[in-house]
């Protein structure tokens, strides 16, 4: 062996000495430790994937097909958890009866109310313009003849619609023939009458006419002349919301009231618009009767002044 090689073996073995190797037995508790390490971060590892996975599985299944989304991942939130809270139903605030809170029934919506008019501040008085005015070729010169009286021929006593009245307001008004000379009388006379009934009952008042016109055909006078009257009602449309029409029949009498051929034919038409009723009744004027062309004319008339007062 050379020197050089027998130098370097001294180095070694001088180095060697001083580093003291462990004992056996530490060796083995060394490694016993770091395995029990080992398998105690492995345990812990699965504990809590297993513990996620049950929390996750919870949260799905009580917030249901409908739950909101949750936020993505990085939202911040404004709560001390991220998590949204299931919608719960609303409930009613303690009531001051029962001091208690219960569950709001939810309410379906009002169903809109249909074939119902809306109903304005029923009027109470029944001004000028409420009257239509005749057209100059018909006017008598006679203005309007305010005053009191029947408004309805008689009816066998029933006296219809004045349960339901307001206010009511009537005239007299003669009528000319058309193109007829100044020096004739008049072809015609109106008893013409505007009523007022409270909201809604106005076509309780024409029903009730229409009964006591078919529950009265014929009337006689209260006097012994045997002078009769045979009333009936009349198809009509066309005016207003709604009309009631009929005529009243005389027969054709001399001045000592002997029946000389013929009848003499009246009309009366009720008309109502809302709540006011307007009643055209042709009197006539020495034994004439009514011309149904006018009289229809006129109907439509006071109609329209009734539209204009109310608009």
């Amino acid at each position: 062996m050379s020197r050089e090689l027998t130098r370097l073996y001294r180095a070694l073995a001088e180095d060697t000495d001083e580093r003291v190797l462990p004992a056996p037995d530490r060796v083995r508790r060394d490694a016993d430790r770091r395995a029990r390490q080992r398998a105690a971060v492995g345990a812990l590892a699965v504990v809590g994937l297993v513990a996620g996975t049950a929390v996750g599985a919870q949260l799905v299944l009580a917030a249901g097909p409908d739950a909101p989304p949750r936020p993505p991942a990085g939202t911040p939130t404004t709560g001390p958890t991220a998590t949204p809270a299931p919608s719960r139903p609303a409930t009613a605030s303690p009531t001051p009866s029962s001091g208690r809170t219960g569950t709001t029934p939810s309410r379906p919506p009002a169903a809109p109310t249909t074939g119902a008019r809306p109903t304005a501040t029923t009027p109470t008085a029944i001004p000028d313009r409420a009257f239509f005015a005749l057209p100059a070729a018909n006017d008598a010169g006679t203005g309007n003849q305010f005053g009191p009286g029947p408004v309805l021929p008689e009816l066998c006593g029933a006296v219809p619609g004045e349960a339901q009245l307001v206010a009511r307001r009537a005239r007299t008004l003669p009528f000319r023939r058309a193109g007829a000379p100044a020096e004739e009388v008049p072809a015609g006379s109106y008893r013409h009458s505007v009523a007022v009934y409270r909201a809604g009952l106005a076509d309780d008042a024409l029903r009730e006419l229409r009964q006591a016109v078919a529950d009265c055909p014929v009337r006689s006078a209260a006097d012994a002349q045997g002078v009769t009257w045979r009333q009936r009602l009349l198809p009509d449309t066309g005016y207003g919301d709604e009309s009631v029409l009929f005529e009243v029949r005389t027969p054709y009498r001399d001045a000592n009231g002997d029946p000389t051929g013929g009848d003499e034919v009246h009309l009366v038409r009720a008309i109502r618009f809302g709540d006011v009723v307007t009643v055209l009744w042709e009197q006539g004027w020495e034994s004439t009767s009514t011309e149904r062309a006018q009289f229809d004319a006129d109907s439509r008339r006071a109609v329209d002044a009734i539209r204009r007062w109310l608009a």
